[in-house]
């Protein structure tokens, strides 16, 4: 499952890296335009400066410097600080070139005059030095305004999603089959108000079919309860037949727990349908819970010849409802006789682990992920016998709704192991 993050995160992170985006962009795009501008002042400067001084040379030619033979023309210093030329600037054509000098930026500008030519010496170190702060300051700025971006980003992002959290917390506290709505006439933002009326009527219809299934698990657990009580009425009037011989006896009271076995059956689906709190857990004896769900399957345990092993020790109590339990085993325990043709079922219990092991078939790799799923058979259709793929289904529920933990253990030829996690009652 993917994390979740807030929308006013979201929103915040969104709004906070476009807007510094631009910033950072108007920024870089500031600081290249004012370097262009930079160089073409310091350009046009020279240029005038240049011109000026040819001109002053023309009118009088007592200001031309010595000639520097090293160079061939005369070198003249813009400033007090003397500058050494290098002989490679003999080299450059005449222009404007900006050349670098002990780590040193400086303006070399070439003109001839007369026969020789003239190099005039530029240093605006102190100049760009003042410009590269007022860039630096301006970048900090940004920076600073990145900073205040973020806080004021999701200051609004507050703002802008505040009735969307109201109505996630709406949501949170109403109760499902609630009769009060949600109140669309809250909100002033037209999404969030068509997202209130449609959960009104998702709410609604929801409500109804719950109801509806409620209706419907009540009159079936109800008509089921009719010939359910007559077959048991008529257990106890049979039983009183003095001349009713042993097998017919036996017969009889194995009817009579069947009876008793479809009543809780329906009482813990009602229950579980309903969704209703826990009720009637209590401490019960794991042992007697355990020869109470095998007695229905005595039978066909004699029949495939499947022994039964009972390793528990000290008589052990669990805290558990005793219907649910008794439906869970009896899931359980059908699975491993209907799965096991030979050998045995096994129970023990330790560290509030009932282990109900088999020697049956086994369950392949691929369907073990599934076999907790409604209507799913790991064997073929044809091999299912008459089954319904729900059993574990029912126990997984069952499990779920009594905080229980189930798992389930096995492999292709080497059985099945059932592990149900039973708390024991408490002293």
């Amino acid at each position: 499952m993917l994390p979740y993050h807030s929308l006013r995160f979201k929103v915040a992170l969104v709004f906070s890296a476009l807007t510094i985006l631009l910033l950072v962009s108007q920024a870089l795009g500031v600081k290249t335009l004012a370097e262009v501008q930079e160089e073409k002042f310091i350009t046009a400067l020279i240029a005038d400066d240049m011109a000026s001084l040819i001109q002053s040379y023309r009118t009088d030619p007592t200001l031309v410097p010595p000639l520097d033979p090293q160079l061939d023309g005369h070198v003249s210093q813009e400033g007090r600080t003397h500058i050494t030329l290098p002989a490679s600037v003999k080299e450059l054509q005449n222009g404007i070139h900006e050349i670098r000098l002990n780590d040193q930026e400086i303006h070399v500008a070439i003109a001839s005059f007369d026969q020789t030519r003239v190099y005039r010496v530029y240093d605006f170190s102190a100049y760009e030095q003042h410009f590269k702060k007022t860039i630096n300051a301006l970048m900090a700025g940004t920076g600073l305004f990145a900073l205040l971006t973020i806080w004021l980003a999701f200051g609004l992002s507050g703002v802008l999603v505040r009735q969307v959290a109201g109505l996630a917390r709406q949501v949170k506290t109403a109760r499902l089959g609630a009769s009060t709505p949600l109140n669309p006439g809250k909100y002033d933002e037209a999404e969030v108000a068509d997202l209130v009326a449609a959960f009104n009527d998702y709410h609604h219809r929801m409500s109804q079919m719950i109801e509806r299934e409620k209706e419907f698990t009540g009159n079936v657990s109800h008509e089921f309860r009719t010939p359910l009580t007559a077959i048991k009425t008529s257990c106890e009037l049979l039983a009183q037949n003095a001349a009713m011989d042993a097998k017919s006896a036996a017969r009889l009271r194995q009817i009579d727990r069947a009876v008793d076995n479809m009543i809780e059956l329906i009482n813990v689906m009602l229950l579980l349908a309903r969704e209703e709190s826990s009720t009637n857990v209590g401490p019960i004896s794991l042992i007697g819970a355990i020869e109470d769900a095998l007695d229905p399957f005595a039978d066909i345990l004699a029949t495939k010849g499947i022994a039964i092993v009972i390793d528990i020790e000290n008589a052990p109590r669990i805290k558990a409802n005793r219907s649910a339990l008794a439906i869970a085993l009896s899931n359980l325990i059908d699975n491993a006789v209907r799965h096991t043709e030979r050998g045995s079922i096994g129970f023990s219990y330790m560290d509030g682990w009932l282990r109900i092991a088999d020697t049956g078939r086994g369950i392949p790799q691929h369907d073990l992920a599934h076999v907790f799923e409604r209507f799913y058979q790991a064997r073929p259709a044809q091999e299912a016998g008459r089954t319904f793929g729900i059993g574990l289904a029912i126990v997984k529920k069952i499990s779920d709704r009594y905080k229980w933990s189930i798992e389930l253990e096995s492999a292709p030829g080497k059985g099945t192991c059932a592990a149900l996690f039973l708390p024991p009652a408490s002293n």
